[in-house]
């Protein structure tokens, strides 16, 4: 299976180089040269966009719909340069209405869809163990097992094409969630004189506890290390995704609503370049004040 990876970012490029490392056949791309000379000095094959190559998958890790249509549709696109029968699969999280009119147009010129957005960040990315989810035909999901095997612990196909994209950004949509609701109650028991770690112990032993309360908070927030590799701006495009996909299926999500408003309320705390976890600063600030009592 030849394998040629479109985006060599932080995710794409650990992508490529786990596939390269489990054996496979993996050609890499990138519109930004520094990129691609980083992946070369690490032993990957690269090539510039427009020498892109035959291949059996083109595997898409791109920062949004805007960057996929274009990979896609561009003339020279992959939908003129993609040999019959190849397969594209889209890592990235994008927008589910787009993805399933490309997913159409794909199929018509006699291409294979998938979409499998991804989560684990990019330490999960260059050790094999993200968590995936499968939009597209099960034929095409079995065909793609193999290199999908070598990219992730886990993998989910929760239905057709868009599907995965769908399911996508509703867990960001808790994750966004649930890093506003674990910070309010730690500032809380903080306040009442309990430590976080032992606030959050207590949490992740019962019924509130999330992935956040679980992983985030002591990987990235009580450590200070605040560098999971996943961006502000990226959680609060795809909070205004999930918004808008609401919006469009005629469905009013009262708390959907609240947490974008929240996220997008100060646009320097966290800026969009910071890592997403820094979200909860502002609001653990507020229990480091000296206890009145």
């Amino acid at each position: 299976m030849k394998i040629c990876v479109i985006g060599l970012g932080q995710m794409g490029g650990n992508m490529a180089l786990t596939l390269k490392a489990a054996g496979f056949a993996v050609i890499g791309t990138d519109v930004f040269e520094t990129a691609r000379a980083r992946r070369a000095e690490q032993g990957l094959e690269v090539v510039a966009p427009q020498a892109l190559p035959n291949a059996d998958v083109y595997l898409l890790s791109l920062p949004t719909s805007v960057q996929v249509r274009e990979v896609i549709e561009s003339s020279p696109g992959l939908l003129e340069r993609a040999p019959r029968g190849a397969v594209i699969v889209d890592t990235s999280t994008s927008d589910p209405d787009v993805t399933r009119e490309l997913a159409a147009k794909v199929e018509a010129a006699g291409l294979e869809w998938l979409d499998a957005p991804v989560s684990g960040g990019p330490k999960g990315a260059a050790s094999g163990k993200m968590g995936m989810l499968l939009g597209g035909r099960e034929a095409t999901v079995a065909r793609v097992m193999p290199m999908l095997e070598a990219l992730s612990a886990k993998r989910t196909h929760v239905g057709p094409a868009g599907a995965g994209h769908v399911v996508k950004l509703a867990n960001n949509y808790l994750c966004a969630a649930h890093l506003i609701s674990t910070a309010e109650a730690v500032a809380m028991a903080a306040k009442a004189g309990v430590e976080p770690s032992a606030c959050l112990a207590g949490i992740n032993s019962g019924s509130g506890r999330s992935a956040v309360s679980e992983v985030n908070f002591p990987e990235w927030v009580l450590s200070g290390r605040f560098d999971s590799g996943f961006t502000t701006g990226l959680m609060r495009k795809d909070l205004r995704l999930a918004r808008d996909a609401a919006a469009g299926l005629g469905v009013s999500l009262s708390l959907l609503e609240q947490v974008v408003a929240l996220w997008h309320r100060d646009p320097q705390a966290p800026t969009d370049t910071d890592d997403f976890n820094r979200i909860v600063e502002p609001i653990l600030a507020q229990a480091k004040s000296e206890d009145p009592r």
